[in-house]
């Protein structure tokens, strides 16, 4: 499984990086707003900057909702970094972007997926990455994981190249859930990464290993 985290924030993003389990970043508009990132030139470089600390890809999303805008949008996030893979919204219009970016050799990732119909529509339309959102599923008490599965068998059964990519994960067992049932890839915030670091075991092995090797010092 691959770890992206989904942030807008630099110091996040390099602390990920730092950890050396980080594989790629998702973004969109309203992680950039809760950066304080605004306007378009601001946003381009900040998508730049993340290029620059990451090794892997970096989902950068459009903004236009017709053909003709996310394909212009699309483009000029494309030219900004060979790591920017062009986020899509589920919509038609986003589905005929999707199959004008695969046909150009621009990857993409399909965004707000909620069904498996959708997710079937993105991967047949040349979709990189779909991106089903497991915690918004959760909020509306529908099992967010077992979509993940359901892609993923779907996917599997035709032999589609498309990464599922499972979004809004919230916590720590929602990776390991998503795991479980095959996800490619995972993103979310730094807090549910390094919380897989965290068990009381640990922390109780660790501290009788170090009282014991002092003892055994003095």
């Amino acid at each position: 499984m691959k770890f992206f985290i989904d942030t807008a924030n630099l110091n996040d993003i390099r602390e990920a990086q730092e950890l050396g389990v980080l594989d790629g970043v998702t973004t969109n508009p309203s992680l950039m707003a809760k950066e304080g990132i605004t306007g378009k030139d601001n946003v381009m470089k900040h998508y730049k900057a993340i290029c620059d600390i990451v090794d892997g890809d970096v989902s950068a999303e459009v903004i236009g909702t017709t053909l003709d805008e996310m394909i212009r949008e699309g483009e000029e996030l494309a030219e900004l970094d060979e790591k920017i893979v062009v986020k899509i919204p589920m919509i038609k219009d986003g589905v005929k972007a999707l199959k004008y970016f695969s046909e150009k050799g621009i990857r993409t990732n399909c965004t707000l997926i909620f069904s498996a119909g959708q997710a079937l529509l993105a991967a047949k339309a040349g979709a990189s990455y779909v991106s089903p959102f497991v915690g918004r599923l959760d909020d509306v008490s529908t099992d967010g994981v077992a979509l993940i599965e359901q892609i993923v068998t779907i996917y599997r059964n035709y032999s589609y190249g498309t990464e599922v990519l499972a979004a809004s994960i919230r916590h720590p067992m929602h990776i390991i859930q998503c795991a479980e049932v095959g996800a490619d890839v995972m993103t979310g915030p730094l807090s549910a990464i390094t919380a897989l670091l965290n068990h009381p075991l640990t922390d109780i092995g660790l501290a009788k290993f170090l009282a014991d090797h002092k003892k055994a010092a003095l």
